[in-house]
């Protein structure tokens, strides 16, 4: 289920070509070699294995006249646990390697620090000595934005670090900075990135930024129209969904995958207030699955 978030996200990635390389340096203090271009390539990878494969981003680093690909990217962005991804991400990698003829990196990002661990799994691949190591940015890798200057040279970061760390101390900074810097963006980017920033930011903070505004905030972009109400919803079966997992991981039981993956995908908000109301009596998380539609 794509969320407002994850497509947010994406569209960083995507209108900010040496982001990755920007956060794969910067952040995770990997090596990137000099380029003197970035490019956002198609990232439909279904030529070589005839199967719908698709990743979120695909960022070639370019160098010299003759433009040549020093290296790949695949950027991923992962918000819950999905277990076809550690068999999809080496294909990925495989492909975007052998179309671009390049060194290949992949890098997922998550705002749920839940996740980092999740995605940062080596994946083994079955053949000998070649096991995928994910290059993992989570909420603690994201810079935290507060200078206006610095939001204005990279925008695209200043809404990132919203997004991870909008609910903390730091939000007002963080949106002070960002409304310094938007005046210096086009119109469609302004109001698309000014939503997600304030979209993302505590209540202390959106009052505070909207009152500097001197009038009620509407959500005004076309993406946040499309996105927000849903992920408004989605917000709330996404808690749900914890809170259940959360009781049965604090009562000691195993939670098998089967049982996980069916929580975090149920989209209707009555079967999970149904679990949370019988989560507490169970003795095995699956009596919960059998529990549907009783």
């Amino acid at each position: 289920m794509t969320s407002v978030t994850h497509e947010a996200l994406v569209e960083l990635f995507k209108n900010r070509p040496t982001l990755a390389a920007e956060l794969l340096h910067d952040a995770l203090g990997h090596p990137v070699p000099a380029f003197t271009e970035a490019r956002i390539e198609a990232s439909d990878l279904t030529e070589i294995v005839p199967a719908n494969r698709r990743a979120d981003v695909i960022v070639v680093l370019l160098v010299g006249e003759q433009q040549r690909p020093a290296m790949a990217i695949v950027v991923e962005v992962q918000l819950s646990v999905d277990p076809d991804k550690p068999y999809s991400w080496p294909v990925y990698v495989t492909q975007t390697r052998a179309r671009h003829r390049c060194p290949t990196r992949l890098l997922i990002v998550t705002i749920d620090p839940a996740m980092v661990r999740w995605c940062s799994r080596p994946i083994d691949t079955g053949h000998p000595d070649w096991t995928l190591k994910p290059l993992v940015l989570g909420p603690e890798g994201v810079p935290v934005v507060t200078d206006a200057e610095q939001a204005r040279a990279a925008p695209e970061v200043a809404v990132l670090s919203a997004m991870a760390h909008g609910q903390g101390e730091a939000a007002e900074a963080i949106g002070v900075a960002f409304l310094a810097a938007a005046a210096g963006l086009d119109a469609e980017r302004r109001t698309v990135y000014w939503d997600l920033v304030l979209s993302s930011l505590n209540e202390a903070a959106r009052r505070t930024l909207e009152a500097m505004m001197k009038s009620g905030y509407q959500f005004q972009s076309e993406f946040a129209r499309s996105y927000v109400a849903k992920g408004r919803q989605e917000g709330i079966l996404e808690a749900k969904a914890h809170d259940v997992l959360a009781v049965l991981e604090g009562r000691g039981l195993e939670v098998p995958v089967e049982v996980r993956e069916r929580v975090l995908a149920s989209t209707d908000v009555d079967e999970l207030d149904r679990w949370i109301r019988r989560v507490g009596i169970v003795s095995d998380a699956r009596e919960l699955l059998a529990m549907t539609g009783s």
